[in-house]
């Protein structure tokens, strides 16, 4: 069959595992400077599904889009490393503050400029916001059809796939055409590993603005004159032909009205035998609580 082009949505999001109490700036957005940043779990898992489709199809193409500050350059070369035969990021002080709805469509410009793309995948969500709303809302801009929860691809050809989904009671076989969209489901393989080749191939790859760096030495800014693939394409909202009004936190309906750092602390400890009389007991307690029920 035709080889496929391939976009994979990746994202740079905060550690929640080391959340300090510098996490969020009193607009209630995310401190992203102060926090240990890793790439989004779910959308390792994307990265690889499409790495396997691309096994299965010779000559398909994986690309990597990232939207998000300076430093998620990261998140490209990352994708490097683990064999993404190309990455874009899209990154603008612009764009800042913006929800779901800001961020699906300028990553849907960014994939319109791409262009001629057949599977877009994306992680099923990412786990500093949780909303699993990103992907559906790019495919409803994109006006193309949406596959969630993804486990498997089980065919391929030249007019679509076939896909497993991973329900909350059991699973689910569904057929799409070509374009695409899939959010893949934490349940399928996680990503291959970092190869060694490729790191030391594209360890020195860097976007427009890092070159640009004092803290970058001259000899990198030689290598990339003598080897081309190496500069990560950047692009900005003039760029990527974004309207102002629909993007960063002018284009975000969302707004946080407050942000609470809640510590939960046991007052008390009980200690109860496993007879009826306490487990009765316990449960009739945490119902009065509100706890349960």
């Amino acid at each position: 069959m035709r080889p496929l082009k391939i976009v994979v949505l990746a994202k740079q999001v905060p550690d929640t595992r080391n959340v300090g109490p510098d996490a969020m700036k009193p607009d209630g957005t995310v401190n992203r400077g102060k926090l240990p940043v890793i790439f989004n779990p779910d959308d390792l898992h994307a990265l690889e599904l499409a790495f396997h489709i691309k096994d299965r199809v010779p000559g398909s193409k994986v690309i990597i889009l990232t939207m998000g500050p300076k430093r998620a350059a990261d998140i490209v070369r990352e994708g490097y490393y683990r064999g993404a035969d190309d990455g874009i990021m899209i990154s603008d002080r612009r764009f800042g503050g913006a929800d779901t709805l800001a961020t699906s469509y300028t990553l849907v410009k960014g994939i319109e400029k791409i262009g001629d793309v057949d599977l877009i995948l994306g992680g099923r969500q990412a786990i500093d916001g949780d909303t699993a709303q990103v992907g559906p809302q790019s495919a409803e801009k994109l006006h193309i059809p949406q596959v969630t929860y993804v486990e498997e691809i089980i065919a391929l050809d030249d007019k679509g796939f076939k896909a497993k989904r991973r329900l909350e009671k059991g699973v689910e076989i569904v057929s799409a055409p070509y374009p695409c969209l899939m959010t893949v489901h934490e349940s399928s393989p996680v990503c291959r590993s970092r190869e060694a080749k490729k790191v030391m191939q594209y360890k020195y790859a860097r976007t427009a603005t890092e070159l640009k760096s004092k803290t970058t030495p001259e000899y990198v800014r030689a290598l990339h004159e003598r080897k081309p693939y190496l500069t990560i394409p950047e692009w900005g909202v003039e760029d990527i032909e974004a309207d102002m009004q629909k993007i960063g936190l002018a284009g975000s309906p969302t707004k946080v009205k407050t942000v609470e750092s809640i510590v939960l602390t046991a007052e008390e400890n009980k200690v109860l035998s496993d007879t009826d009389e306490d487990i009765e007991m316990m449960i009739k307690e945490l119902i009065e609580n509100h706890t349960i029920g």
